[in-house]
């Protein structure tokens, strides 16, 4: 499954997204919690700096741009230095907020954590003390918003609705948002507030709630996976979704359609530093995933990786496509997952590429996989971090001007049997009777042979070296090559059918009938 994962992650393209919801900034104080005050009680943190991180629809924003999309928030700010310094970093990381308006009737969200260390370990959060009021928006602002934004909709692929219960997302903004979004074919999906409240979000394509805005949404104690299904088809019928991701921190998604089919994706298990921000990970990776047209399990799937990975940092960090391709990469490997075509192959050779890995080529026809194939394959899997192995089709073989009955084995079977090694990371089955279109499609970092060739007998070595590519022969098993083998069975077989064919003639009635009447 993961390899099916990272060809998604490839072809997610750069789609552009809109984000509605709450505007928050976090300011982090980190200090050193080094004695217990004379006055009180309580922990003295000695302050060493502080640090500014855009929160809520905000940072959903901010990891949509870590994922490599376009997006705009459309939010609300006070008419305050908070509202300025966020606006500012807004800026600094290109998301477009030419639809962050200000409402001068409410400071600007601002929740302030207060991170204290002890002897050099782990910084843990110690207090939190929020600035905000949760009242809804008037009329005339949420119109102002929709006015600012429903000319511009069908410049996006998807729209995320970030909900932290502020004020901003109103039936009265939302309802025409959602209408509108429907019949322009935008998904819209919801991170909904944990109020429990559901009315302003119907009509929506899905929802991403836990386990506590599930309960409260729908009245089912979300325990396991089993109540998650039920209550997700709860919520689609409560808010005419299509789908519902119930988010069960360890135990992965739920993924219900409102059809009530269901599907639980487990997630693995993940060392949780700092469970911040990873909601608004998923949030993100979903409405990414969404854009660009992937299917509500990979959405899933691809959420539960990114949300795995946020929990693993300190604080609100954003998420990368290289660091999602590369745990994808570590993950286990199925064999049937080895075996793509050239379009797929590239896209995974980037992703492979992109995160630092080094490529390795090499071809054959490998008929009869055998010993020497196995010692050569395992010394080239050690020039790089990525083995793809490509062998040539049944007709490319019968071209080669081999022995009649070659290939012994399918281009399939053959595949197959290559893709059951460890060692090997992908095979591609070429037609043509040189690799050259392979090379050119796919510039691996490496290309070695195996046998008695030297560098410069290896065929597509101009190739390679034109794009600054290596070349390495790897050597032989002396006395298995595939011809050798099959050469000695031929041989064995023929001395097999002429005992078979003397012991017959040894022994058949007639010579048997003439030798009894010899002796009489």
């Amino acid at each position: 499954m993961s390899y099916h994962l990272i060809d998604a992650v490839e072809r997610l393209g750069c789609p552009r997204l809109l984000v509605v919801g709450d505007l928050i900034l976090d300011r982090y104080v980190w200090g050193d919690a080094e004695r217990i005050s004379q006055e009180a009680p309580v922990i003295l943190l000695h302050e060493q700096r502080q640090e500014l991180r855009l929160g809520g629809a905000a940072n959903v924003a901010q990891m949509i741009k870590g994922l490599d999309a376009e997006v705009t928030l459309l939010s609300i700010i006070g008419a305050d230095e908070e509202g300025r310094q966020a606006c500012r970093e807004l800026e600094r990381l290109d998301i477009d907020s030419g639809s962050v308006c200000i409402d001068p009737s409410r400071p600007t969200t601002l929740k302030t954590r207060y991170m204290g260390s002890a002897q050099y370990r782990h910084p843990h959060q110690m207090l939190r003390v929020d600035r905000e009021v949760r009242h809804a928006i008037d009329s005339q602002l949420a119109t102002r918003l929709l006015n600012q934004i429903l000319p511009h909709l069908k410049d996006f692929q998807a729209i995320l609705v970030s909900d932290y219960g502020k004020g901003l997302c109103t039936q009265e903004l939302l309802e025409p948002l959602i209408a509108a979004a429907r019949k322009a074919g935008i998904p819209v999906v919801v991170d909904p507030a944990s109020h429990g409240k559901c009315a302003a979000y119907r009509g929506a394509t899905s929802v991403t709630p836990n386990r506590l805005e599930t309960t409260r949404a729908t009245g089912v104690e979300v325990r396991t996976v089993e109540d998650a299904f039920v209550a997700g088809k709860k919520l689609c019928e409560l808010m005419s979704l299509d789908y519902a991701f119930v988010t069960m921190d360890r135990d992965g998604i739920a993924l219900v359609h409102k059809d009530g089919t269901s599907e639980h994706l487990p997630t693995r298990p993940r060392e949780v530093c700092d469970i911040t921000g990873a909601g608004d990970m998923v949030m993100a990776m979903i409405g990414v995933g969404l854009g660009a047209g992937l299917a509500p399990a990979d959405l899933g799937r691809l959420a539960n990786v990114a949300g795995g990975l946020e929990v693993e940092q300190i604080g609100v960090v954003a998420i990368s496509r290289e660091e999602i391709l590369t745990d994808l990469m570590r993950t286990h490997r199925h064999a049937e997952g080895k075996i793509l075509n050239v379009p797929a192959l590239q896209r995974h050779v980037s992703a492979r590429q992109k995160t630092g890995q080094r490529v390795v080529f090499t071809n054959g026809c490998f008929d009869l996989l055998h010993a020497g194939h196995v010692s050569y394959l395992a010394e080239a899997a050690c020039e790089g971090e990525c083995l793809i192995v490509a062998i040539n089709s049944d007709d490319s073989v019968r071209r080669l001007g081999k022995a009649p009955d070659r290939p012994i084995f399918d281009q399939e079977y053959r595949a197959r049997m290559l893709a059951a090694l460890e060692v090997v990371d992908y095979v591609v089955v070429f037609d043509e009777d040189t690799p050259h279109a392979l090379l050119h499609a796919l510039k691996p970092d490496v290309l070695v042979k195996g046998g008695t060739y030297s560098a410069e007998e290896i065929v597509g070595r101009e190739v390679v070296l034109a794009y600054g590519g290596t070349v390495k022969p790897m050597g032989m098993v002396e006395g298995l090559s595939t011809t050798q083998i099959v050469r000695r069975l031929r041989e064995q077989d023929a001395t097999v059918l002429s005992l078979a064919a003397h012991a017959s003639a040894v022994t058949s009635p007639a010579s048997a009938g003439h030798v009894d009447r010899k002796a009489a």
